[in-house]
Formats: C-alpha cells, sequence, structure tokens
C-alpha cells in the first residue's frame, strides 16, 4: 500500500512538473521569423487567468537600449521597448487545452498590434507565437530561458 502511495505521488510530482512547464509563463527569447536572430528576453507571466508578457533585454544588435517605439499608436507611443508589455490579455483557450489566445502582441519595430496565439510546443521548451491580422500572420518560435 505504501509503494502504491509513493508510485502514485511521483506519478503527480512528475506530470505536475511537466504540465508547469507546457505553460507560456516563463522567460523566452524572441527569435525573428525572417532572420532567426535573436531578439529580445520577454518575461510572460498570469494574474487571474490573463497572460501579459514584457520585454527584459534586447538582444538586437540593431536596436538601442534606450529604444523607444516611436511607431506605435497607443499609450506605448515614444514610451521605452525595455520594460514595455508587448503581450496583453492572453488567456487559456476553452477549445484547445494547449493553446492561449485572445489578446494581442505589439511590435515595437514598427508599432503593429497583432492579435496573438500562443502555444507551447517540445515539452514546454518552445513558444510557437503567432500574430495576426485577418488572413495575415507571423509565426516566431521563441526558445525557453527559465
Amino acid at each position: 500500500m505504501l509503494k502504491t502511495a509513493f508510485a502514485v505521488l511521483a506519478f503527480v510530482i512528475v506530470h505536475g512538473a511537466a504540465w508547469a512547464q507546457a505553460t507560456p509563463v516563463g522567460l523566452w527569447k524572441t527569435i525573428d521569423d525572417d532572420t532567426k536572430q535573436e531578439k529580445s528576453l520577454v518575461r510572460i507571466t498570469e494574474s487571474a487567468g490573463v497572460l501579459s508578457g514584457k520585454i527584459e533585454k534586447l538582444l538586437d544588435p540593431t536596436m538601442k537600449r534606450d529604444e523607444v517605439c516611436d511607431k506605435c499608436t497607443d499609450e506605448r507611443k515614444d514610451k521605452p521597448v525595455v520594460g514595455m508589455t508587448i503581450l496583453r490579455n492572453i488567456r487559456h483557450s476553452a477549445d484547445d487545452p494547449e493553446l492561449w489566445e485572445g489578446g494581442d502582441i505589439t511590435d515595437p519595430k514598427n508599432g503593429k498590434v497583432y492579435k496573438a496565439r500562443l502555444k507551447p510546443i517540445d515539452g514546454g521548451k518552445q513558444l510557437q507565437m503567432r500574430g495576426y491580422i485577418g488572413p495575415f500572420y507571423r509565426t516566431q518560435t521563441w526558445m525557453r530561458v527559465e
């Protein structure tokens, strides 16, 4: 009986850890979909079931450390890119347990705001980030840092 209890506990711990890593919450290295170059580190957090993501560090050598979003058209216009919330209002999909959607992502280089869809892949080691406007979309694969 004791062996069974330990086996069940080990199963719950192992699968619970795997599930936790299969969420978008964490620190991600963003990779440009065209150039395949590292662009930034984005930390995704959750509050009351809603995800948001902020740029923690710029890795793109073409961007200055004090870069601002001069092409943004909302409250982020002329605000620093580092510290900027680029992912907003993302929620877990009711239809697909592996998908988070419903919010938006902003590209600080061009100021465009896209609808966003996030899907952890490769056991949560990577994150498929899709931003789309109507039928047009861009997909990036981000790498988990922590």
